[in-house]
């Protein structure tokens, strides 16, 4: 009997569908498959897997639908998303991350690949469920000017007011406002964030600085752009 992570396929195409399911119950994974966003909605809450393979192309309710949901609930926010997508769709990865999706992969794909992908996603998770449980601190405060980031509470009050971020959003700005003055390179930003060897296109620190720079309102201005090199945060 299969003891490994639960993993959820959302995909319509039957032929990948079964290339996916096949090839990571062979790695040892248990694995539901199901065609449609609303199957997958419904098989999210009765079953709460521990990762979601997730096609952004789907009929009727479309993968991003799908990642916005999870990603606005407070049981399903927490679960990781690995996006399914096809060439040409880097509009809709990057909105993907941008609503918290942990990771892509771009048709068409190895197995093996998808295998490798799939199982870093949920040892970056474990890892930072396992460094979250075994610290005796709660975490220290990350204060300032009037910018108050609480890391274990995944809390951002700006003049005493919270402000809603992703989780991605969040740790960037984190990584930033955690040593003011420090600049950080693109790809620095996407190892401190996501982990070392993270496949994805720097393009998409840029979008999560906009989007983390927009909703801070005038602190935002505290994120600098140096020219040739990355960002820093000014106090």
């Amino acid at each position: 009997m299969m003891t490994g992570p639960f993993v959820l396929v959302v995909e319509d195409a039957s032929d990948i569908r079964e290339l996916v399911s096949y090839n990571l119950t062979k790695a040892g994974y248990q694995v539901m498959d199901v065609e449609t966003g609303e199957d997958a909605l419904a098989a999210i809450d009765a079953y709460a897997p521990d990762l979601v393979l997730l096609d952004l192309m789907l009929p009727g309710m479309d993968g991003l639908s799908i990642c916005r949901r999870m990603k606005q609930d407070a049981k399903t926010e927490s679960i990781p998303i690995v996006m399914l997508t096809a060439k040409g769709e880097e509009s809709d990865i990057v909105r993907g991350l941008n609503l918290g999706a942990d990771d892509y992969i771009t048709k068409p794909f190895s197995p093996r690949e998808m295998v490798a992908r799939v199982q870093a996603v949920l040892r970056r998770i474990s890892a930072r469920a396992a460094d979250t449980a075994g610290s005796e601190q709660p975490g220290k405060t990350i204060a300032v000017g009037n910018l108050v980031i609480r890391p274990h509470r995944h809390e951002v009050l700006v003049d005493g007011r919270p402000v809603d971020f992703t989780a991605t959003e969040f740790r960037v700005l984190a990584l930033l406002a955690d040593r003011p003055g420090w600049v950080f390179t693109r790809q620095q930003i996407l190892d401190g964030v996501h982990g070392e060897h993270y496949a994805i296109t720097e393009r998409a620190v840029d979008v999560h600085i906009l989007s983390v720079r927009k909703k801070l309102g005038e602190v935002g201005r505290c994120i600098e752009t140096v020219h040739g090199v990355g960002y820093r945060f000014k106090e």
